[in-house]
């Protein structure tokens, strides 16, 4: 079975026919097949086991047949096998999926940055501030733009709104809502770096100033920027800002900020920026912080392609129930001429996506209440698209220091009809 033509995409489905033929004793414990950073596959247990005979001779024979199915991508039988730690495994226990139909037997990917789209977290707790990340597979959309007038939005009603730019390789919000005199002292990859070292409660209590118009509203607005007042060695922050610490991944570390941010503003409302693109630091503001996700498209074959290969991951690797209910999708620059067309193309396109991804089939009768599936003509549904309107206003490059009442109403009003409405649903628990 060594097979000079094995693929990266053969591995995962000759590594589970290999556990189908393959007994791995029940006192063994957990095992983890670790596809590294070169996609090469080693069998990892407990360092506990390592010293019972019947135990090592399984696992070693375990990593033999691996070698041999996986050619390239698997190591010699007697590198194949590594006992680690109860503190190293434990590390794994976040990024983990069941591989083979054992319950024993994992499948861990590690990855350059040590975050994935492997998991996905479960929602908030009731009483906690609702986060909402928004999120692209592509840049230039007007996330940034659509952050700052949701806060604007939000904090007109009364709310408390925490605006976090975690879009940290092309910060754009971070100097777009705030005067340069008015930032705070420290930003988010300050406290990332300052994290390493032990002392990021030094720097969460300057990391986050108001902007001006919102100074005399009923409710308030705390902007979390990527970079402070002074910038300083940005660069090289940034090399540092995703690194793992010792028995703690960047996923933990990351919710520790925005937990610290919380209790600093106590906000109702937190809006995550998030980074665009299919790179896996993104997975961590759209999966693993318990956020309702706004996926901005624009109705092109590279937009919806791209969703498709990440839809695909998540249904492939049976996350889709755990994650489709928080998903609606926006229709980012809807152009001024034939709106509606538009809208009823790109509806089209975002049912196909989500009927054949995430959707349950419903081709089969079943008496059952909970099947997650909705018409194509559905207002409510995940597929409907939540229209930000190109305008002359935005195409100018509206300010977001000084936000123009008019160009909100005329590109906005209906996503902040829609918005409200998916809140108010997601205040009183309500399914789709």
């Amino acid at each position: 079975m060594n097979d000079p033509a094995v693929r990266f995409d053969d591995v995962r489905e000759r590594v589970a026919s290999v556990l189908a033929e393959t007994e791995i004793p029940k006192e063994a414990g957990d095992i983890h097949l670790v596809r590294d950073l070169f996609g090469k596959v080693r069998v990892c247990a407990s360092d506990g086991v390592e010293d019972e005979p019947r135990i090592g001779d399984s696992l070693k024979h375990l990593a033999g047949r691996l070698s041999e199915a996986l050619g390239p991508y698997g190591f010699p039988p007697d590198k194949g096998v590594l006992f680690m730690s109860a503190a190293m495994l434990e590390t794994f226990k976040g990024a983990r999926s069941s591989i083979g139909g054992l319950g024993r037997v994992y499948w861990v990917e590690r990855l350059l940055t040590g975050r994935d789209w492997w998991t996905v977290g479960t929602p908030r707790p009731d009483g906690r501030a609702k986060r909402w990340t928004l999120y692209s597979v592509k840049g230039g959309v007007g996330r940034s733009t659509t952050a700052a007038i949701l806060a604007w939005h939000l904090a007109r009603k009364g709310e408390r709104v925490l605006v976090a730019d975690l879009d940290l390789e092309s910060p754009g919000l971070s100097s777009a809502m705030l005067d340069p005199g008015a930032r705070p002292e420290f930003g988010i990859a300050d406290w990332f770096v300052e994290d390493l070292v032990d002392q990021s409660d030094r720097v969460i209590a300057d990391m986050t100033a108001t902007p001006a118009w919102a100074r005399n509203f009923e409710g308030n607005v705390h902007v979390a920027p990527a970079y402070g007042r002074a910038p300083g060695e940005y660069l090289a922050k940034l090399g540092r800002a995703y690194m793992d610490r010792p028995k703690v991944p960047w996923i933990a570390r990351l919710e520790r900020l925005l937990k610290g941010l919380e209790d600093s503003v106590d906000p109702t409302f937190v809006l995550v920026e998030s980074r665009n693109g299919l790179h896996d630091i993104a997975a961590a503001t759209v999966t693993d912080i318990g956020a309702y996700v706004l996926l901005f498209a624009t109705d092109s074959e590279s937009s919806w392609t791209d969703y498709e290969i990440l839809f695909d991951h998540w249904r492939d690797r049976k996350l889709a129930t755990k994650i489709r209910n928080r998903l609606s999708i926006v229709s980012a620059l809807t152009p001024e001429l034939e709106t509606e067309r538009y809208l009823q193309r790109f509806q089209q396109h975002a049912w196909d996506l989500f009927r054949d991804r995430l959707y349950d089939d419903l081709s089969a009768q079943s008496d059952s209440s909970d099947e997650f599936s909705f018409d194509l003509d559905d207002e409510d549904a995940p597929h409907a698209p939540i229209a930000v309107h190109w305008t002359r206003g935005l195409a100018a490059g509206v300010s977001l220091r000084n936000l123009d009442e008019t160009t909100v109403e005329q590109a906005y009003t209906q996503f902040l009809r829609r918005f409200d409405a998916l809140a108010c649903a997601n205040d009183r628990g309500e399914d789709r």
